[in-house]
């Protein structure tokens, strides 16, 4: 059964969350370091095994790769809130203080609290009396995570100027003084100490198809690759040379040995469609995603389903594709249909063949990325969750795709004046359009945007790094508004569903820090807001 290592968490993490804390607490919790169960605990394979496991609960936190993180993401162009929340409305105006309350409070402090975890692996595991193979797997996933969280923050609440980067806090600093950690200059000093840890994770993690099915859901290898050409890549954007490493590494993946690949049969409409389902959660495209099922895991498939899902099932209305993104897809390319419903397209859910209709969307559309689980005739407790205010879903919510690795390699090249055009055209390929020759940074884009829709790839940051964030946000958001939002043939018309918005590139590259961490840390907010 898959993620049994997952589901030992919840038993352990009272213990390891109250107990192994140090009194660096600003980005955590506290409990002094010095604590009967701390000094106790490091012991013995078991107790190592517990350490590590702990660090993967936050993982399926709401406020990390269910919302949390997504709310940045649904400031960009592809998608509007599909309900009217104002603190919603606030994170997409560029309108907030930190002080969001249960939107993005908590993303923060949840990376640092995997630091912690990660930070106290690699300080005690190299000198327990353990077989130094399973050494080398702890040690791997800790360096795995620790890189993963600061990644994720790092770029998110870090820049090159004014704010300078994120407190880097490892085993080497994490007991000094509650509130003495400062913020480097840039956050090139975070991507230079993410890639150092994803370098030791590579060489410590074996390759997925290395491990057994109870362990499918721990790091391996091609996943510390595939976090050094996206680091890297996010790096260049202040520094052109980190190109060829995001090439390097690119090919990395590739190469490793695991057999990588597209899922590519030559059947387009199938491919995409079921490449976005349970049936392909261990496959050859995915890199990295959130362990789900239908007991936790990412409530994003809830989370974008029609708000109380036509009566069937508790879906939460969110995140709704903009006409924009629906119209940014070329004549034929079957990922359309697949990641956006429109009025009147047929889908199956809960076992019927529906037309696409909603009363609640306030763009017209949906995503149908997520959808593949809701399709059957009974899938409640087992496909999707029975708890609708936790709706995961079987299928494991996707962070970094094969698909992905491809257009990186594809930009990283295109950037550094040679071709990117063999990388770019195997995922064209697979959506069944024609392939492109000489392809651009417009190109390039394009491709991102279609194929990486309504995911963690992030949209919105892709749009800051390129320096267009504040061209594309000064246009409306257009949405269909239909004159009978029950008929799925009823006419529309386009209309502005968010209006343009002032985004300032002198400090709204970086997201304001919440603001219980300020309180907590004593670090300063980042300038302007």
């Amino acid at each position: 059964m898959k993620n049994r290592f997952i589901k030992k968490t919840s038993l352990i993490i009272g213990f390891i969350g109250l107990n192994l804390i140090s009194c660096s607490d600003d980005f955590t919790e506290v409990t002094p370091s010095g604590s009967t169960s701390y000094a106790n605990f490091w012991k013995s394979e078991q107790d190592a095994a517990e350490g590590v496991n702990s660090m993967y609960a936050y993982m399926q936190d709401e406020e990390m790769f269910s919302r949390g993180f997504f709310w940045y993401i649904n400031a960009s162009d592809d998608m509007i809130t599909g309900r009217i929340k104002a603190a919603a409305d606030n994170i997409k105006n560029f309108n907030i203080t930190g002080g969001e309350g249960g939107y993005t409070s908590t993303c923060y402090e949840n990376c640092y609290k995997i630091i912690r975890r990660a930070n106290d692996i690699i300080l005690n595991v190299p000198d327990m009396d353990i077989s130094e193979t399973q050494k080398s797997q702890f040690l791997g996933e800790a360096y795995f995570m620790r890189a993963f969280s600061y990644f994720w923050v790092a770029h998110t609440y870090g820049d090159n100027g004014p704010n300078g980067g994120v407190p880097i806090v490892t085993e080497m600093n994490m007991f000094d003084p509650a509130g003495s950690y400062s913020r480097p200059t840039s956050v090139i000093e975070n991507y230079q100490q993410i890639e150092t840890d994803l370098i030791k994770a590579a060489e410590f993690l074996p390759l997925f198809t290395d491990y057994g099915s109870n362990d499918y859901g721990r790091p391996h290898k091609d996943a510390a690759l595939g976090y050094l050409a996206k680091t890297n890549l996010y790096w260049a954007q202040y520094d052109a040379a980190r190109y060829v490493e995001v090439v390097k590494y690119a090919d990395a993946v590739t190469n490793s040995g695991s057999g990588r690949a597209l899922i590519n049969s030559g059947n387009p409409s199938i491919d995409y469609r079921e490449m976005h389902s349970s049936l392909n959660n261990w496959t050859s495209e995915y890199i990295w995603s959130v362990n789900s099922g239908v007991d936790n895991g990412s409530k994003l498939p809830g989370i974008m389903l029609e708000n109380k899902g036509w009566g069937k099932y508790n879906g939460w209305g969110y995140y709704t594709p903009s006409e924009g993104l629906f119209l940014e897809f070329e004549a034929g390319d079957v990922r359309r249909d697949v990641t956006i419903l429109n009025f009147g397209d047929e889908f199956p859910f809960f076992g019927e063949t529906r037309r696409y209709q909603s009363e609640n969307s306030l763009s017209g559309f949906m995503f149908n990325k997520y959808m593949y689980e809701f399709q059957f005739e009974n899938p409640i407790g087992t496909y999707i969750n029975s708890n609708g205010d936790n709706p995961s879903t079987t299928y494991n919510v996707p962070l970094m795709r094969y698909a992905e690795v491809l257009l990186m390699k594809a930009e990283a090249l295109i950037m550094d004046g040679q071709n990117g055009d063999v990388p770019l055209n195997l995922v064209r390929e697979r959506a069944g359009v024609p392939a492109i020759s000489g392809a651009t940074m417009d190109d390039l884009k394009h491709e991102r945007r279609v194929e990486l829709a309504g995911e963690f790839a992030n949209r919105h940051f892709d749009l800051v790094r390129w320096g267009d964030a504040a061209a594309t946000y000064a246009k409306p958001i257009y949405g269909r508004i239909y004159t009978d939002r029950s008929n799925p043939d009823s006419p529309y018309t386009s209309e502005i569903v968010f209006p343009s918005r002032n985004f300032d590139p002198t400090y709204m590259n970086a997201w304001p820090l919440p603001i219980t961490v300020i309180e907590s840390s004593g670090i300063p907010q980042n300038k302007g807001w």
